[in-house]
């Protein structure tokens, strides 16, 4: 890309022809300049010299007046390199139909060293005819007629001409001059000298533009100078793109790369970010690599709790089918009926566990997954809770028809399973207690129950974790809660309150615009 920057200066100069097409206008403002300071000298000796009964040309229109706040009427550079069509070299003059009268060639032969002094320091070539197109004075063709050249028979009308014409020189260009297209051309002008509302003769002008390369060589300082400051600005915009976008993004493909292969080191932010832009892109990479790693983590130890939980009841199925097995099979005393009793029901109680087990793993993945649509209030979540708990005595307070985020299915869910943990770690009063921030519904609930010892407290919220192993808990609930709390925007925490258990809550809360929608 920085490439194709620096090239664009060179392509503009040879595709576009933008330098050349300067010079060419440049040459022919010079023309017209020339030939309108020349027409007015001519003029003036036609004026004084000239018989008044001479024959004219054409007729011309009188110029209407102009107005007083535009006094000018300027005659402006029209040729164009890249628009105009390039005609073919200028046609050999022609033997004129009759000769020039006498009072022209007098004024041919007086304005002849005018014309070739002005060519002398400008370089532009110079031939003056008259009304008919003869040539009066000029260095050659002297006598011929030019009058078939298109734009000389255009300004034998009254108007101004200008055009491109191919050149052809008896020296042969040098070889770098070849690319460029304004060595071939030259530009010929042929400008109307009116005298009393006639054609009196025309100023046919031409000349070469300056070459490109030679114009280029003459400037050759100030061209390495701009060329200089050009790479310098290119060498600077190339460190600044490499130190803002190419280096951080190496970087972030190598740490890709090493994350991939395993190597959690290389999470960690980059060196450099280059923009912010960088910097949010390579933090929100880091985050979701970190937050598959703990996915990872997570899946590793949740199958191997999985398969601890599991592998208990499943053992015990085993040696108790086995003990049936072969008490049927007539090996050995006969087991009493007491006995075959108690291994089948610790057979039902173990597959009840594992129901259990499957019905809370099911949840949890529900909850992980579960839809974060919906909004809703506490005060119906509140009402079913005493509905449904009539053992607990439920009390609730504060802004309980605050709008949060989160289906009433789901809020149903979350509560019952913290009110069905309190009840059965002995509790029978449940507190709820609301309170509004900015963005956030805070929920408290305190219970009067047997409470979280020290040593549990960091571990309640772990997968299988439980202190009613015996009574057919599972450790599952708290899981599913954090999980759903969490999938909506909101947290749990485990407050440092006794006597009984109190949890903090926060959802988000629904924004006054949303409510009104």
């Amino acid at each position: 890309m920085l490439t194709a920057v620096l090239a664009l200066p060179l392509v503009g100069l040879f595709f576009f022809r933008i330098y050349e097409n300067q010079l060419v206008h440049q040459t022919e403002a010079e023309l017209i300049a020339q030939s309108v300071a020349l027409t007015a000298a001519i003029r003036r000796d036609f004026e004084s010299n000239l018989p008044s009964d001479v024959a004219l040309g054409a007729h011309v229109p009188a110029t209407p007046s102009s107005p007083p706040d535009e006094p000018f009427r300027p005659i402006l550079p029209s040729l164009d390199l890249t628009r105009d069509n390039l005609l073919g070299r200028r046609p050999d003059a022609k033997p004129a139909p009759e000769p020039a009268g006498a009072a022209f060639k007098a004024a041919g032969e007086r304005l002849s060293p005018l014309l070739l002094e002005t060519q002398t320091i400008t370089l532009a070539g110079f031939r003056l005819l008259d009304p008919h197109g003869v040539v009066i004075a000029g260095r050659d063709e002297i006598g011929l007629s030019l009058a078939h050249v298109e734009e000389v028979a255009k300004a034998l009308q009254g108007a101004f001409a200008a055009t491109l014409r191919q050149r052809v020189s008896s020296h042969a260009p040098p070889p770098l001059y070849s690319l460029s297209r304004g060595t071939s051309i030259r530009i010929f002008t042929a400008t109307p000298i009116i005298l009393r509302d006639r054609v009196a003769g025309v100023l046919y002008a031409s000349r070469t533009p300056s070459n490109v390369f030679r114009h280029l060589y003459e400037e050759r300082g100030k061209v390495v100078l701009a060329g200089l400051s050009v790479a310098a600005l290119t060498l600077l915009i190339g460190l600044a793109f490499h130190r803002t976008i190419t280096r951080p993004v190496h970087e972030l493909i190598a740490r890709t790369t090493a994350i991939g292969h395993g190597d959690r080191s290389a999470m960690r932010p980059l060196t450099n970010h280059g923009t912010s832009e960088f910097a949010r892109l390579s933090q929100s990479f880091l985050d979701m690599a970190g937050s598959l790693n703990n996915r990872s983590d997570f899946i590793a130890t949740f199958a191997a709790h999985v398969s601890h939980e599991l592998k208990s009841p499943l053992t015990s199925i085993e040696g108790a089918a086995e003990l049936l097995r072969d008490d049927g099979a007539g090996d050995g005393p006969a087991m009493s009926e007491a006995k075959r009793r108690l291994f089948l029901g610790n057979i039902i109680a173990d597959t009840h566990r594992l129901t259990a087990i499957t019905n809370r793993l099911r949840e949890l993945a529900r909850a992980e997954s579960t839809p974060t649509g919906g909004t809703t209030s506490l005060s119906p979540a509140i009402a079913d809770l005493q509905r449904d708990f009539p053992g607990l005595a439920i009390r609730a307070g504060g802004d309980l028809d605050s709008a949060i985020r989160i289906s009433v299915e789901n809020l149903r869910i979350i509560l019952s399973h913290l009110t069905d943990n309190a009840l059965r770690h002995g509790a029978s009063e449940l507190d709820v207690v609301a309170a509004t921030e900015v963005d956030r519904l805070c929920l408290t609930l305190r219970d009067n129950g047997g409470g979280v010892s020290p040593n549990n407290r960091a571990r309640i919220f772990d997968s299988f974790f439980t202190t009613r192993r015996d009574s057919g808990g599972t450790g599952m609930g708290l899981s599913i809660v954090r999980s759903m709390l969490n999938a909506h925007g909101g947290s749990i925490a485990l407050l440092d309150d006794e006597p009984g258990t109190t949890f903090a809550l926060a959802f988000q809360r629904v924004t006054e615009a949303e409510t009104h929608v």
